[in-house]
């Protein structure tokens, strides 16, 4: 993996601060620990407020899990690859009178998802009214009927939990508590595949309409049924994908952000972030800079930031002892292949299931083994974006979750290749039978990877599992119970992972953060 920068590049400011400048928040400064999504956002919704802000990025490259590498001329995105709820994104520039078009181009992809069994059936996957109901009727035949009823449930549910909570912070628990009726009506005690179960009698449309969870880290056999709401997030806004690829949409923030006058400092790992009792004071970082601000923000890995970030103060201990015992979401073993040849016959996303399900899921979120079979996650951005690959080849990644590294005591140095080429065995036995020939490139990413490059306590991919009692208040608050002017966003807050959900994290900090430097 790339090594990180031995000199810190320092971007400076190259342009005003918005015209909603607030002189309220006049001259506070705060820093943002990670450019990860959320990190990006909540930079470019501080600025906007006209607090002067300063990112802090260690790699060598924005993004945090969105990073990218460039090999033999193909383009490999690290990161997140799906784009849904594009508003929330657009929101960003319109702060500030911005269009997102000046800096981004997203592109539509359809079908969403081909999913793809072992025994040959294909559902493509969509929010074409007509479409969906053929295929489901071709597929689950007798279902279309319940998966009207889910789609309602759906709906409701991506009210109560999206748009009335997704962007608020659970400061208390009196805040839970307040939530718990809307809840409660919704069943959110129960999982996601079991009120998918309750309406649609076929086990391949329960795969269907249940897998969403795996993208944000959660077991759909555990995770809320609040987590249904990704089916109406995605009919409603669809599915997108960013021209050259998710690092594009990371550009355009930074950009955007600098845009405004905000400092990015790239190369530089944070090693300390400061108290004075119960204020973060200064943020130190490996290179030697130090500086004092008014508020700190972490996007780092939440274990990290209270861990090894915070060390040096009670809070910082305190709470990385109770992170500990908490449950973390599963690693990933993603392996990114360049090939010889185009294949419009393979969508842009793919999930090729295994012979299991349950079965599966439980060997990855509790036996902590490296099972036989897997279920793979297929990215293919050629087919909708040529750019991401030389003239005539194709830029892939297939992706399957795997036990985190506190369960699955592996070398992956040593199961790394043979794994790798497991995974592409099977891409080659269900859908391009010469693959190993028609290699230009590979290389696999790990949760060893994972743990060295970005920090994530014990490789997760996720951070915290998305399970009902780490959910809302029970995850890490978007402003710290002890340490005042400490935040956090990102996949360890509320509301978790995914896009929407890190942005969604960043809105809540930033109300707080800008209601905070205010007084």
């Amino acid at each position: 993996m790339p090594a990180k920068s031995a000199k810190p590049r320092i971007k400076p400011q190259v342009g005003p601060a918005a015209d909603t400048t607030s002189t309220a928040v006049k001259g506070k400064t705060a820093c943002v620990v990670g450019s990860g999504f959320g990190g990006l956002a909540l930079a470019i919704r501080l600025q906007s407020a006209g607090i002067q802000t300063t990112v802090i990025e260690g790699r060598d490259k924005p993004g945090g899990r969105a990073y990218f590498w460039e090999k033999a001329g193909f383009t490999f995105d690290g990161g997140p690859t799906v784009v849904t709820d594009p508003p929330c994104l657009k929101e960003l520039w319109a702060l500030s009178g911005h269009d997102m078009a000046e800096d981004v181009e997203l592109m539509p992809v359809m079908p969403f998802y081909r999913l793809n069994w072992p025994d040959g059936v294909n559902f493509d996957y969509s929010n074409n009214d007509a479409g969906l109901r053929e295929e489901i009727n071709r597929v689950a035949p007798g279902d279309y009927a319940g998966y009207q009823e889910f789609l309602a449930y759906s709906a409701g549910v991506h009210e109560e939990g999206y748009v009335k909570l997704g962007t608020v912070p659970f400061l208390d628990f009196k805040s839970m508590i307040k939530a718990a009726p809307s809840l409660a009506r919704y069943q959110a005690w129960r999982s996601v595949y079991s009120i998918v179960s309750k309406f649609i009698k076929s086990e391949k449309l329960r795969q269907a309409l249940s897998f969403h969870t795996l993208l944000v880290g959660g077991n759909p056999m555990k995770t809320s049924a609040i987590y249904a709401l990704i089916h109406k997030l995605e009919k409603d806004g669809g599915v997108w994908w960013t021209r050259g690829g998710t690092n594009r949409l990371i550009a355009g923030m930074v950009r955007h952000f600098e845009r405004l006058g905000g400092r990015m400092i790239v190369g530089d790992p944070v090693v300390h972030v400061h108290t004075v009792g119960n204020r973060a004071t200064e943020v130190e970082t490996q290179s030697g800079f130090c500086e004092r601000f008014d508020a700190v923000a972490s996007n780092a890995d939440i274990m990290h930031s209270y861990r090894d970030l915070l060390s040096t103060s009670k809070r910082g201990k305190d709470y990385s002892k109770a992170l500990a015992k908490k449950k973390f979401s599963p690693g990933l073993f993603v392996v990114h292949f360049g090939l010889e040849g185009t294949w419009p016959g393979i969508p842009h996303h793919m999930i090729l299931f295994g012979p299991r399900y349950k079965g599966l899921l439980d060997d990855i979120y509790d036996n902590g083994v490296l099972p036989a079979d897997f279920s793979i996650y297929l990215h293919h951005p050629t087919v909708t974006d040529p750019s991401m690959a030389p003239p005539g080849k194709s830029t892939f990644y297939a992706l399957v979750p795997v036990a985190h590294m506190g369960k699955l005591a592996v070398d992956w140095d040593e199961v790394g290749p043979v794994l790798e080429k497991r995974i592409l065995d099977e891409v080659g036995r269900r859908l391009i039978p010469d693959i190993h020939d028609r290699i230009v490139t590979s290389f696999h990413y790990a949760p060893k990877d994972f743990a060295h490059d970005l920090n994530a306590h014990l490789g997760s991919a996720f951070s915290l599992e998305p399970v009902l009692t780490q959910s809302a208040w029970f995850r890490g608050h978007n402003r710290d119970d002890v340490v005042g002017n400490f935040y956090l966003t990102g996949a360890g807050t509320h509301p978790g992972a995914g896009i929407p959900g890190v942005v969604g994290s960043a809105k809540a900090t930033a109300k707080l953060m800008i209601e905070d430097l205010a007084q």
